[in-house]
């Protein structure tokens, strides 16, 4: 697979490095020296310094034998005019274009090509979706789901008082009695595939896999009950939260519809509270105007006194969506602190991922992670159903079908030569959710939900398929 990649920003980057450790082949173009030099220096992939959107650039990067082209550049019309170069002057299969104007991506050119764009990624709606994921879980940790069946993934961290620090795992699931697996364990700058008699250690990030009522039952021993959430407060009225409070005002509307008039007023009595706060006074009108049923608070999260004036600490949830990452890991902690039960931190650098987590915030939600893994399960949609990057991409959590042409098949999982640092953690066969021991045989149609290095994606997609 070669794939030619136009900006070599964070998202550029990251995806440039995921696909070189996975043995892609890669070309990278950036127009700005020190990015592209940045790049050269650390990336095992070629990296033009010059314009994406310029043919003879593209033709020296051998886009007419790509299979891919990516545009994340910081501007929307270069991504999608670099598109719409390549699709009418080369005949690449998919061309992918992040556009973070979101009027763009609700028009119809999201919805069917445009300038010859396959799929167009909006960072901040990816992020949205993410937060509104984890909200209609509980917003208790992170969740990936799976596309092929009802297991799911989150993440703990064992703080001073779980009841799992200090305990092997066998211990742990003895104790609980709970069909459940530890993924992988995230300590300090590395990552463990633990085995039974791995020791969980205070600030150790566990990763791990059940049905979700299993999961629920595990968090509720730490303390995190699955509540519900009658009042939620969004601080930052922006693109992101805007779009999360659309996510819960329109759910709520679309269920009203089905009742009748009588019910429909003991329901409102009833129903979610959702206030925003917004220190821009334009920006709220808009609010108010847009979310006529929520309440928009007019302030500045950071001034003293707003949480008592504004009696934030009645809500169950705060969700921090403002541009400045610091404030909103500051404010989702001090929400905690007031006695809000959950907290929500947008981030946009995935080193605040974990310390975000190791500050006691139940949920940090990094846009960047959100649009690099959108863009990679695109790439991987093959026989790979879903992709989700752990330890800063470091291993992914990958879900595929097992075919009959693989050679897998048949054969007991303590016979399978896999790739050092994998891991069958979940098999879905038919309405049947197994952990699988070494004894257990693959067949034809096994949904697999495996964990493994990168650079071993491309070899366990082989031993499935064929």
């Amino acid at each position: 697979m070669k794939v030619v990649i136009v900006g070599a920003g964070g998202v550029g980057f990251q995806i440039a490095k995921q696909l070189v450790d996975e043995n892609k082949s890669v070309v990278l173009i950036e127009k700005d020296p020190e990015k592209a030099r940045h790049a050269s220096n650390y990336l095992d992939c070629m990296v033009i310094n010059d314009e994406g959107n310029n043919l003879e650039v593209l033709k020296r990067a051998g886009i007419d034998k790509a299979d891919f082209f990516i545009s994340v550049t910081d501007s929307d019309e270069v991504n999608m005019i670099s598109c719409g170069l390549v699709s009418s002057e080369f005949n690449v299969p998919f061309k992918i274009a992040r556009v973070r104007n979101i009027d763009y991506s609700h028009s119809r050119i999201s919805e069917q090509p445009f300038l010859g764009i396959d799929y167009i990624v909006n960072p901040e709606i990816e992020a949205a979706k993410a937060i509104n994921r984890t909200v209609d879980h509980g917003a208790v940790s992170d969740i990936m789901l799976f596309e092929q069946t009802n297991v799911q993934m989150r993440n703990m961290t064992v703080n001073g008082n779980s009841p799992f620090k200090n305990k092997t795992l066998q211990e742990i699931n003895k104790s609980l009695q709970i069909e459940f697996l530890v993924a992988v364990i995230l300590r300090e700058n590395y990552y463990i595939i633990p085995s039974g008699n791995t020791v969980v250690r205070e600030n150790d990030n566990l990763y791990l896999v059940a049905v979700e009522e299993n999961l629920e039952k595990i968090f509720a021993q730490v303390g995190k009950h699955k509540i519900k959430f009658n009042k939620i407060v969004i601080v930052g009225g922006g693109k992101i939260g805007s779009h999360v409070a659309g996510h819960f005002m329109e759910s709520q509307e679309s269920s009203y519809k089905i009742f009748d008039k009588l019910i429909r007023s003991f329901i409102k009595k009833r129903k979610r509270k959702i206030s925003i706060v917004d220190k821009s006074y334009e920006r709220c009108k808009l609010l108010s105007e847009r979310f006529s049923a929520a309440l928009i608070i007019n302030a500045d999260i950071s001034d003293e006194g707003i949480f008592e004036e504004e009696r934030l600490s009645d809500y169950d949830l705060l969700i921090a969506t403002t541009e400045n990452q610091e404030l909103n890991i500051l404010t989702a902690i001090y929400a905690k602190t007031f006695g809000i039960k959950r907290s929500i931190a947008l981030v946009r650098t995935n080193n605040y991922v974990n310390i975000a987590t190791n500050l006691g915030i139940d949920v940090p939600v990094s846009i960047k992670n959100s649009t690099i893994n959108t863009i990679l399960k695109f790439i991987r949609k093959g026989n790979i159903r879903s992709v989700h990057s752990i330890s800063g991409g470091k291993v992914e959590v990958i879900e595929l079908t097992a075919k009959e042409s693989g050679r897998v098949i048949g054969k007991k999982i303590k016979e399978i030569k896999f790739p050092h640092h994998s891991l069958i953690i979940y098999v879905t066969r038919g309405k049947q959710n197994i952990i699988p021991s070494g004894r257990f045989v693959i067949q034809n149609g096994d949904h697999i939900i495996l964990i493994s290095r990168k650079e071993s994606i491309e070899k366990i997609e082989e031993m499935f398929t064929r």
